[in-house]
């Protein structure tokens, strides 16, 4: 049975107070769980045990039931009998009433005392009952369901684009994991009869895999679709022009009209992010009209005609606003 230094507060280990909203922890788990995930913290042996609690804190905190019977019963919350209490023969405590219970400690002591004198063998049936389901004498037993795990992983964009087979380490068990092309910060991943097993009946849950993505240094997600910035010339944004522009499968040519302006996005159908549900979103490339800080005499020389004989003002506008 747990003792006191065996406790693990789950709300501080996440961060949130005891009446957090289910999204406050959802919010929580996944900004903590990214920023001590072992492969961003790769050799951190601190990192790895903090990974751990956060899944585990996650696990029970993120489910109703068992969050209810953790801010009950604390470090005996999955213990064998935490969760109803049938009335063992030999014993004064009933199941209806036992709700009047503090705690389990309260529950274990009358439990206990009550059997004082029946049988050695039905004490230990309620003591170490590990066989998968709860024992509280003779002709009672009751099997818990298997609990599902929680875990984040984290891909760069080009192993979420193209799809990639991951080694994972869970515990003691190695599993290999398919993440499909197209997986998305967010998105989840399930793996049956991978979670952990249950205190109970041995049988193990589902493993739930979250989607994290590393950022990128040039493409980022807009919706279903991916964006990117494109320097261009001022001689370009005026007069229009050819250019080649990255994608996530290689450079292609984007016409840019005569007259775009700075910020102004061009869509380019089906360069974007490969979607799960078949064929491939949007790349939106930004234009951000970028001057030269270095003039040869020719360019000095075009650029000081223009400015004599333009007739174009972008601030005519301005002259009219006032507090």
């Amino acid at each position: 049975m747990p003792t006191a230094t065996d406790f693990k507060d789950y709300y501080t280990i996440l961060g949130v107070s005891k009446t957090a909203t289910p999204e406050e922890i959802k919010r929580a788990y996944r900004k903590l769980a990214r920023k001590y995930h072992p492969d961003l913290n790769p050799g951190d042996k601190d990192a790895e045990a903090k990974f751990k609690d956060l899944n585990e804190a996650n696990e029970v905190l993120s489910d109703p039931e068992n969050r209810q019977k953790y801010d009950r019963f604390g470090q005996y919350w999955n213990q064998p009998g935490y969760t109803e209490a049938p009335t063992p023969r030999g014993t004064n405590v009933s199941a209806e009433d036992f709700d009047r219970y503090d705690d389990f400690d309260s529950f274990i002591n009358d439990l206990l005392g009550g059997m004082k004198g029946g049988s050695k063998r039905r004490t230990q049936n309620y003591q170490t009952a590990t066989n998968g389901f709860n024992d509280f004498g003779d002709g009672f037993r009751s099997q818990a369901p298997a609990p599902d795990t929680e875990a984040a992983i984290a891909l760069t964009f080009s192993e979420a684009f193209h799809g990639v087979q991951k080694r994972l380490q869970l515990d003691d068990e190695t599993i290999n994991v398919r993440i499909p092309a197209g997986a998305k910060p967010g998105s989840r991943i399930r793996i049956k009869g991978k979670g952990r097993p249950s205190p109970f009946s041995q049988q193990r849950g589902d493993l739930y895999l979250t989607i994290e993505i590393l950022p990128h240094s040039f493409f980022r997600f807009e919706g279903d679709d991916i964006v990117c910035d494109i320097p261009i010339r001022p001689d370009e944004a005026v007069l229009g022009a050819e250019i080649r522009v990255p994608t996530p499968d290689g450079s292609v040519t984007m016409k840019v009209p005569k007259g775009v302006r700075s910020g102004q996005s061009l869509r380019l159908r089906g360069k974007g992010w490969t979607l799960q549900k078949g064929g491939r979103g949007d790349l939106l490339a930004k234009l951000q009209i970028v001057t030269p800080k270095d003039l040869s005499a020719i360019e000095q020389e075009c650029y000081e005609k223009i400015q004599a004989n333009t007739s174009f003002n972008p601030r005519t506008q301005l002259e009219e606003i006032k507090l």
